[in-house]
């Protein structure tokens, strides 16, 4: 049996990567047919674009892998049906229960590879893909490090903690540079706001430096004159589906004790926690999609079941995530509930159909 396993499982694997093989490249095709707006933008080229939209394919491969795992394992257990392979192994005495758990251990290296993309590969490509379209974009210089988002304007060397949005910053530190690259003023502000065209800091502890020593000023609130742009820090800002779990933990952690709105990246943390789990659960429902209709229907027509079960799957996942956050549902309830509806209809099928 375990030779019968091995067979079983290689041919989900096998079709899973022919999905991703064949909805990779596509997805990709649209993704730099939407960067052509940009290019010709200062320093922003075709080569810049196609650099990010390759750095960028990680994520959404992640993204892709449950709906790939369920074409993939319709392809792979459908080639099998269609050459009565599967018909043998039922007259052989092979429970569908037994095909079942074959086909979940193929689930099990793919849920694996899946965590190996979205926590290692996705996030640092994501990150540097960003990086090179914002200094392409702007030709100005940002980098995102452990300490947050460091700029060079002018003379000056910003550091932001925190980016609400491109217009709402926290955590802003500020370094002046004078004559010999020597420190003359540091500033740090608690907030900073973006309207009308000029950016206001907020809570502002102001260190000047000299020779005859250290001044230091508290101000409530001060004009900002830079050169970074909302546009700049939108482009800059990553994603919380492209963060790591670890990353996401901790900034839920941080949304929670600062009193602030972080179910964004709640949703996101359940739904990276969930990922392998809805690996198997989109196995569980290709088994009832291929067995239910294997005698009336052609590979290609279950392919498109599959890609309407995906489809809908995805609907779900949306409405549910809008809801939360329109309703103040829980972010776990919105993350776990779809993969939990569409295992249970499919252990339902699958009692049908045996």
């Amino acid at each position: 049996m375990r030779i019968l396993d091995r067979y079983i499982a290689g041919s989900v694997i096998g079709g899973t990567l022919l999905a991703l093989a064949v909805l990779l490249p596509l997805l990709g095709f649209f993704l730099l047919a939407d960067e052509m707006d940009q290019i010709g933008e200062r320093d922003y080229q075709f080569f810049d674009a196609l650099v990010f939209v390759t750095l960028t394919m990680p994520r959404y491969g992640y993204e892709l892998f449950p709906i790939a795992t369920l074409i993939g394992a319709v392809v792979g257990l459908g080639s099998l049906a269609s050459g009565s392979e599967l018909v043998a192994m039922r007259a052989a005495g092979v429970s569908i229960g037994r095909l079942v758990l074959a086909a979940l251990k193929g689930g099990v290296p793919l849920a694996l590879a899946a965590i190996l993309i979205g926590e290692g590969l996705a996030p640092y490509a994501q990150q540097e893909g960003q990086q090179r379209r914002s200094e392409a974009l702007t030709g100005q210089v940002m980098q995102h490090t452990a300490s947050g988002f460091w700029a060079r304007d002018g003379n000056t060397f910003v550091n932001i903690r925190e980016i609400l949005s491109g217009s709402n910053l926290r955590d802003i530190s500020i370094y002046e540079v004078g004559p010999g690259r020597t420190l003359t003023l540091a500033s740090h502000a608690a907030e900073a706001r973006y309207a009308d065209g000029q950016w206001t800091l907020e809570s502002i502890a102001r260190s000047r430096l000299s020779l005859d020593g250290v001044q230091v000023e508290q101000i409530e609130r001060a004009r900002w004159d830079s050169l970074l742009s909302p546009r700049l820090l939108e482009v800059v800002v990553i994603e919380p589906q492209a963060l790591p779990i670890w990353d996401l933990y901790h900034y839920v952690r941080f949304m929670a004790n600062t009193d602030q709105d972080g179910r964004n990246y709640e949703i996101a943390l359940w739904s990276k926690l969930v990922q392998p789990a809805l690996i198997l659960t989109m196995i569980l429902v290709a088994i009832p999609i291929l067995l239910g209709s294997a005698r009336t229907t052609s590979m290609g027509t279950q392919v498109v079941f599959a890609i309407f079960a995906g489809i809908a799957f995805y609907l779900l996942s949306r409405t549910l995530v809008h809801f939360s956050l329109l309703f103040d549902l829980s972010p776990m309830i919105a993350a776990t509930l779809p993969p939990t509806l569409f295992a249970a209809g499919a252990l339902w099928l699958l009692r049908r159909v045996g």
